[in-house]
């Protein structure tokens, strides 16, 4: 069996974990196994209609108040349990700030090996083999873990969604019971951005800025150019968050997040080692930047070399026009 954890928010999964789901089921295909799926919380039973369609068998339903809101004790402690009475051959989840904190916990609980990060996944001799980037997205790394079970994190963007034609599937509801004093850390409220848009690393066109933007108010161009586009979001490099004039949830990079989006817009971003490698995967980049031999263009599958302030609004606009039509 592939186990794989689905992140929820609001009652809704989200969709880096049925990416994860739909590649699960690939991968048990050829294994000869099955898929299960699990959720941690409570009123999550409606989920069932998402993830039966998408290959899994089994839904387990891990149930307790204190699990409504993330937190690391808790979810560890919960998918522990959980794995140590199914006995997955792997357990999947997605490359999120969430999985990327939940999946080492959980790792280091079963004293089992953790592929992070991966943009491939395939069998071979009967043995699921992962890829990942190292060295700054300089180099590819295919390996095989020899514990059991094989845990891993899949970026998200890079798996696509398949449904397969089923309907149904068995629900397994769990209570589960939380030691007192387990959880050191509760969540006691979410702040959300006024009109905030798709997060970064499920996007699939991300607008991004970095120096050349000058301030903190030019953030509205590329904000009103992802207005624009469907299914964007707004990024920026780590010396304009660092100068304070948009959110850290909006950095791009090997300190900030890792990117795949279809199409990669770059406004004055020079390119440093750390925001090439958290981009390298983005299907297709486009760079503008003042300075020619900025090391972005080095990447870029397109660039111009010219004034960001002077592209953006004729950009802006021919998109408008080329998007209504």
């Amino acid at each position: 069996m592939i186990l794989v954890f689905m992140e929820t928010r609001d009652g809704k999964i989200k969709k880096a974990s049925l990416e994860v789901l739909s590649e699960a089921k690939r991968r048990a295909a050829e294994l000869g196994v099955e898929v299960a799926a699990a959720a941690a919380g409570t009123g999550l039973y409606g989920i069932a209609g998402e993830v039966f369609p998408r290959g899994a068998a089994k839904l387990y339903l891990l149930e307790s108040p204190a699990l409504d809101a993330y937190s690391a004790q808790g979810h560890a402690q919960a998918l522990f349990s959980l794995v140590s009475e199914v006995k997955p051959g792997a357990v999947f989840f997605s490359a999120t700030a969430m999985g990327r904190d939940l999946a080492p916990r959980l790792a280091a609980k079963l004293g089992a090996g953790l592929a992070s990060d991966c943009t491939k996944l395939a069998v071979k001799d009967g043995k699921l083999e992962f890829t990942r980037p190292i060295f700054a997205g300089k180099a590819v790394l295919s390996f095989r873990l020899k514990s059991s079970p094989a845990l891993a994190t899949l970026r998200p963007n890079v798996f696509p969604i398949e449904t397969s034609g089923a309907t149904g599937g068995e629900v397994i509801r769990k209570a589960v019971e939380i030691p007192e004093g387990m959880i050191k850390g509760r969540v006691v409220e979410i702040l959300r951005e006024e009109c905030a848009e798709l997060d970064v690393t499920e996007a699939d066109v991300i607008v991004s800025g970095g120096r050349g933007l000058k301030g903190p108010e030019n953030f509205t161009l590329l904000k009103e150019l992802a207005a624009v586009i469907p299914k964007s979001a707004v990024g920026a490099s780590r010396s304009a968050v660092d100068s304070g004039w948009i959110g850290h949830q909006h950095q791009v990079g090997q300190t900030g997040k890792t990117v795949s989006p279809n199409l990669y817009l770059a406004f004055g971003i020079s390119g440093a080692i750390q925001h090439l490698a958290g981009i390298s995967s983005s299907k297709l980049i486009v760079a503008v930047n003042k300075d020619p031999d900025a090391p972005i263009f080095k990447v870029a599958d397109y660039g111009i070399v010219g004034d960001l302030f002077q592209v953006i609004p004729p950009l802006k606009d021919a998109l408008k026009k080329t998007l209504s039509e």
